[in-house]
């Protein structure tokens, strides 16, 4: 990386006067800063994107993915220098959840980079051959979460430039740095200006849903900042790809092994500490399985190593910013009040950093703020129910629609019931596991569109239809 983080515009290291703190997770203190791109820069990167287009539109499939490839291998030579900041700034230890998401990241590219769209025949007679093909959309931004950012960035980049489009794209502000690595390290291996940062806060998301030079979002996050950005992305009729909030509930059949399942449960609930849009956050669990199951479940959590990135020890790391630590409390804190009863965690730790517990939640149900928000944090509430078509009623209730699983040793009867939940994505017996071929996406208003697979890319192209008369 450039010795201080720098945007990349048109090909570019460019420094900005106005810098902002990146927090360390593990010790609440700043540890670099970022550079605050303006209004000037934004326009800049959407100029320089809307040059390199034609050219990099004009480029053979082939040759792009060439670059693709090479981005892979690039970004492996240095994944251990992604790693380190990664989890730096986000706090995942080194040794797991970094090292896993910049493997997946780099697995990730290399599969794009084999998609390719076929032209469709939909006609050809004596009167006329019609085919369907898809073009590129033009300018593409993208706007990333702190969660997973090598990951995630990854997941908007590369289809899109694929598909033929230049980009600009967004990192969290929580989490920029190691996303303007991975760009350093991916722009120089592309012409100028087919891929561009800018950084900065909440203004400058709002700049660019708004701004008139972008053809396409792509975002991941919450719900709210999803209807902003549809709204505001209404002047043009941007296209978008809303990969947005999710609240998503597992059924624990009667018949279901608890040894078995319970492992299984435990890290699709807590990987990257809960903090994962698609993970299991409201547990269901019949009657006759529930204490056994939910008992587990919370030695578990209590086992497990809690501490900084880069301790080698540490499974788990804290919350990543201050706000989503401070809801996290205030939702234990609120599950208290109303009777809930935490058998593992349910207290922020004292010291340094946003460290706050793996936790087991029980004697909550539907109505409580714990159970019906996304607690998207290290708590998990195992709720009792008694009969199927209820618990499969309260599963399909609420705004969001993410995912959902069943878990059962009848696989056919998991596989019938998990065919009723409301979601983008069903599971039986898993949870959260995702895959470059199989798109994703979420129902209701957990999203719009989908990612991943041939499905994914075609969120970045146009259709065109070609009529030659006979």
């Amino acid at each position: 990386m450039t010795v201080e983080p720098c945007l990349i515009i048109d090909g570019q290291a460019r420094a900005t006067a106005a810098r902002f703190d990146v927090i360390n997770p593990a010790t609440g203190v700043a540890f670099a800063t970022c550079p605050q791109a303006g209004a000037e820069d934004l326009d800049d990167a959407v100029a320089a994107a809307r040059r390199a287009f034609p050219t990099w539109a004009a480029t053979p499939i082939e040759d792009r993915a060439a670059r693709l490839l090479a981005i892979a291998d690039a970004v492996e030579a240095r994944k251990a220098e992604i790693i380190r900041l990664l989890s730096t700034e986000q706090g995942k230890p080194m040794a797991g959840g970094a090292a896993g998401e910049v493997g997946a990241a780099i697995m990730w590219t290399r599969f794009t980079a084999g998609l390719r769209p076929e032209v469709e025949l939909i006609q050809d007679d004596a009167t006329a051959r019609i085919e369907l093909h898809r073009r590129p959309l033009g300018v593409v931004a993208s706007i990333t979460p702190w969660n997973h950012p090598v990951l995630i960035a990854v997941w908007h980049i590369l289809p899109a430039l694929l598909a033929g489009n230049c980009v600009v794209i967004k990192p969290s502000s929580y989490t920029p740095l190691s996303t303007l690595l991975l760009v350093e390290i991916a722009a120089a291996l592309l012409p100028p200006g087919v891929l561009n940062v800018v950084t900065g806060e909440g203004a400058m998301g709002q700049a660019i849903s708004g701004h008139p030079g972008i053809d396409k979002i792509v975002f991941t996050g919450s719900t709210p900042t999803g209807r902003r950005i549809m709204a505001n992305a209404a002047g043009n009729l941007k296209r978008l790809t809303l990969e947005l909030g999710g609240n998503d509930a597992a059924i624990i059949l009667p018949d279901a092994d608890v040894d078995v399942v319970a492992p299984k449960i435990f890290a699709k609930a807590f990987g990257n500490s809960g903090q994962t849009c698609a993970a299991l956050k409201r547990l269901y669990v019949h009657d006759s399985l529930h204490d056994a199951l939910a008992g587990k479940l919370a030695d578990l959590a209590r086992a497990a190593k809690l501490g900084p990135g880069d301790d080698p020890e540490s499974q788990f790391g804290p919350v990543q910013n201050r706000a989503q630590f401070d809801r996290v409390c205030e939702l234990a804190a609120d599950a208290k009040a109303r009777g809930g009863r935490f058998l593992a965690g349910g207290e922020p730790l004292s010291g340094p950093g946003y460290f706050f517990p793996l936790s087991v939640v029980v004697d909550v149900t539907d109505g409580m703020r714990v159970v019906d928000e996304e607690q998207f944090g290290p708590i998990l509430p195992v709720i009792r129910y008694h009969d199927v078509e209820d618990a499969l009623a309260r599963a399909n209730a609420g705004e969001n629609g993410l995912g959902g699983s069943v878990w059962s040793s009848d696989v056919a009867a998991a596989t019938a019931l998990a065919q009723r939940l409301i979601c983008g994505t069903a599971w039986v017996n898993d949870h959260a596991s995702l895959s470059p071929a199989a798109p994703f996406g979420g129902a209701k208003q957990s999203g719009i569109g989908v990612e991943f697979g041939l499905h994914g890319l075609q969120e970045y192209q146009q259709v065109q239809v070609l009529r030659v008369a006979r």
